[in-house]
């Protein structure tokens, strides 16, 4: 029996969220929209939205396997997928292996230079405040999340983290940096969103070229191109 799409609940830079019959699940669909800066550039990517999904699907189902949580619960089109209604918590965690984008500007250092060991960054979701950088502290004065959760967080993220780069190493792909999102279902803690060429910046291991939003961030050409070449790594 299949999947009943209701009415549009939420509509985001990349997704829009619809309800389905069942309260406890929704449809996840995945756009061509692309947005860097804060929104102040806009543009489109042909065939994003298929390449994150099918991406995404391909990754949670591979994180499902190594035993994390994860919304996902199948793929249902090109571009949807059906996932568990979570409370989303406004953190974006972000995992760094290579020095890149934000952490070259905030701490003037060199784009990739190989860390000794992974840096784990938290930004508050906020579009008026520009995402800013904020730590555990922060996160607890503003009741977000409970330390435990935190503390879940960080051991979860650092888990992801090895296996995705133990993968998409296989893949000849070095990944970068990537960012995640959590939520609550059931009171259980679950990784949410998306992971893509969106939320992940992926270079070639020989080569170094950038294979994810970058290309679309600074200009580089070649976007599309690059989100089918990582869909076909994924996949192969």
């Amino acid at each position: 029996m299949g999947v009943v799409k209701k009415e549009k609940i939420y509509e985001g830079k990349a997704k829009i969220l619809y309800a389905t019959e069942n309260p406890e699940y929704l449809i996840q669909y995945f756009k061509d929209d692309a947005t860097a800066f804060d929104a102040t550039k806009r543009g489109t990517i042909q065939g994003k939205g298929i390449c994150n999904n099918r991406i995404s699907a391909q990754l949670f189902q591979l994180l499902e396997e190594k035993g994390i949580s994860t919304h996902f619960i199948k793929s249902l089109s090109e571009r949807e997928m059906l996932v568990k209604k979570v409370e989303i918590i406004p953190v974006e965690v972000t995992i760094r292996n290579i020095v890149a984008g934000g952490m070259s500007k905030l701490l003037d250092l060199e784009e990739g230079i190989i860390l000794d060991a992974p840096v784990l960054e938290y930004h508050y979701k906020n579009d008026k405040l520009h995402d800013p950088l904020v730590n555990e502290y922060h996160i607890l004065a503003l009741k977000i999340a409970s330390l435990e959760e935190l503390d879940a967080i960080k051991k979860i993220s650092f888990m992801i983290n090895q296996i995705l780069k133990d993968f998409f190493a296989k893949k000849n792909l070095e990944l970068v940096d990537f960012k995640l999102e959590f939520g609550r279902y059931k009171n259980k803690l679950v990784l949410a969103d998306e992971i893509s060429p969106d939320t992940c910046r992926l270079w070639d291991k020989e080569t170094k070229q950038k294979l994810d939003k970058d290309r679309f961030r600074r200009d580089l050409g070649n976007v599309e191109a690059a989100y089918q070449e990582v869909l076909k790594r994924v996949l192969s």
